[in-house]
């Protein structure tokens, strides 16, 4: 059956309207700089020129060996002009939001009729659009390919598939869902590493590579979402953002196979991360002892936020043991965790006023064995790391009772913080977590004189340094300090201050519209929201002059859900373990 003329108006007017508005799209990606966005206005100008000219032959002359050509072509025109797209942006300049919202439309006018002209272009279909065609079939039927003609054909028509496959999957892990393989045990135990997830990205707003135009997003977040999101603690300049895009769409195409998405040292970036929402808009946080606190301006207090302690995972030893066998790294041994906990109690246990009167004691007792040496010994020079005081105890011990002011400056360590000491049923600092830690530094000052004063006694008696080390009660009191240490190594990953933190005026903020704060589920082994890449000695509270010291990373920040890629729906891999994620 020969179709009507009518046809053959609406297959040449799409034609040409794609071809058009190609060739204006080419026209938006013309540079005039000299980087690599100069290739973009030439690839997608000649692509679309080549077109036109197989167009003009198939409408003049009729000739139909144009139009398995043109079909070709018309397959793979939206992907070379979405490469031009990238190129033209690729450079050392980028483009206006507009510049790009037109350019945008003119892809995706050129995707829609490419699609249509596609339908008319079938092999069934297309040369019944004109009698002339159908005639020009029958008498140019196609030779039978023989030999190596026909192993070349067939070696560049699975070429053919295999490319336009690719590139399919690639506008489908844009815009649609992407596969994400999980880096890293952060999310033990939802998560094992090298688990293979389905991350559903539409309705989270994808954009074209290089810019912020594309689907606005369609949904907000909940605590409990997993969720997959760029990492905010890696620059997103131009040229890092370049080299990011180029690196995920080479991860897209070889399917997870090859991540070219390096820091300066060579190691693959965590970039995207793969998190759970623990804190929403409207919500001001603080963790300890494990517990996440939020409150709101409407609710005022701080309470526990049930949803998180369902799934963050603080003992691994108590996993599932089919879950347990896939977990290379255990953080904490069962004997550290239930040493925490201890550390923990004692902690909220400890009585500052009895505390304040010993450290006093302690003072008293330095002084009646050491020599008075008038003025006042310096800080400088003086590691207050808690770890090199409690290492060196016995250095520090020879310091204090040769020096000028030693006793005076021992009296300052150990009574320096009593003024700050809040009243009952008050928070030193105002929080939960500033009194926590205010504590911590009064337990590790008592432990730390109790050895120290234990240790001048020794000294003074002259015993040696062997059998000072052997001395039981100094060994008791080691045994204490250890734990300590132990506690002051896992603090950043345990605890969190109040985030976002008070004003200088005491009045709370809150996290704001369209920001999230994520956190991975297994606390100990996730550099998440919480955290910076990098360690600095900070005091552990701003209420004692003579704090003690320890290495932080503790940065909180939230995320715009701009950053968010897209939510976790399906685990594919590895097969003992597929199923729907379900998001609690």
């Amino acid at each position: 059956m020969i179709m009507t003329t009518s046809n053959e108006k609406i297959f040449f007017i799409w034609l040409y309207f794609v071809l058009g508005t190609a060739l204006v799209f080419s026209l938006l990606c013309l540079s005039f700089y000299f980087d690599i966005s100069l290739l973009a206005f030439p690839v997608s100008l000649l692509f679309a020129g080549l077109m036109m000219h197989y167009v003009i032959i198939l409408k003049r002359n009729d000739n139909v060996r144009a139009i398995p050509v043109i079909r070709k072509m018309i397959q793979y025109l939206p992907y070379v002009l979405l490469t031009s797209f990238v190129l033209r942006r690729a450079g050392s300049h980028g483009t206006y939001y507009w510049y790009d919202v037109v350019t945008v439309i003119l892809w995706c006018m050129v995707f829609i009729g490419s699609l249509v002209v596609s339908y008319y272009m079938n092999e069934k279909r297309v040369y019944s659009l004109k009698k002339e065609w159908t005639d020009a079939k029958k008498k140019n039927l196609p030779e039978k390919r023989r030999g190596g003609a026909w192993v070349v054909f067939e070696a560049v028509d699975w070429l053919d598939a295999l490319l336009q496959a690719v590139f399919m999957v690639l506008l489908i892990q844009i815009f649609i869902v992407q596969l994400y393989v999980i880096p890293s045990e952060s999310m033990v135990p939802q998560f094992l590493v090298k688990d293979r997830v389905i991350v559903f990205k539409t309705a989270s707003g994808p954009k074209f590579p290089l810019s912020d135009v594309g689907i606005p997003c369609m949904r907000s977040y909940n605590r409990g979402d997993i969720v997959v999101f760029r990492n905010p603690h890696y620059s997103m300049d131009r040229k890092s953002e370049v080299k990011t895009v180029t690196s995920q769409l080479v991860y897209m195409l070889t399917f997870m196979a090859v991540n070219l998405n390096k820091d300066a040292d060579g190691q693959p970036k965590a970039d995207p991360l793969v998190k759970r929402i623990a804190g929403v808009s409207g919500e001001q946080l603080v963790m300890q002892d494990g517990t996440l606190y939020a409150r709101t301006k409407e609710s005022p207090d701080f309470k526990p936020v049930e949803k998180d302690a369902s799934v963050a995972a603080w003992n691994l030893n108590s996993v599932d043991t089919t879950i347990k066998r896939g977990i290379k790294l255990f953080p904490l041994s069962q004997n550290q965790y239930d040493l925490m906990i201890e550390c923990e109690k004692d902690r909220r246990n400890l009585n500052l006023d009895d505390s304040a009167a010993e450290c006093r004691e302690l003072a008293r007792q330095f002084k009646e064995i050491v020599p008075a040496r008038p003025g006042r010994m310096s800080s400088d020079g003086i590691s207050m790391f808690e770890y090199d005081l409690f290492v060196n105890y016995d250095s520090f011990t020879q310091k204090l009772m040769s020096a000028d002011g030693g006793a005076w400056w021992f009296e300052q360590f150990m009574t320096g913080w009593i003024s700050s000491k809040p009243a009952d049923g008050i928070y030193a600092g105002g929080d939960i977590y500033s009194d926590a830690n205010f504590r911590l530094d009064v337990m590790i000052k008592l432990c730390l004189g109790r050895i120290i004063v234990r240790n001048v006694q020794l000294v003074h008696s002259n015993v040696t340094a062997d059998k000072r080390r052997s001395d039981v009660q100094i060994n008791q009191f080691m045994e204490q300090a250890e734990m300590l240490n132990m506690y002051v190594m896992i603090l950043d990953q345990r605890n969190m201050p109040v985030f976002p933190a008070n004003t200088s005026d005491g009045s709370a903020q809150y996290i704001p519209e369209n920001n999230y704060f994520m956190m991975g589920d297994n606390r100990f082994n996730s550099l998440d929201m919480r955290h910076s890449y990098t360690q600095s000695l900070v005091p552990l509270t701003k209420l004692d002059a003579y704090s003690v010291t320890y290495q932080s990373n503790m940065a909180p920040r939230y995320v715009n859900k701009k950053y968010i890629l897209g939510t976790t729906v399906f685990r594919f891999w590895p097969v003992n373990r597929i199923g729907v994620l379900n998001h609690k």
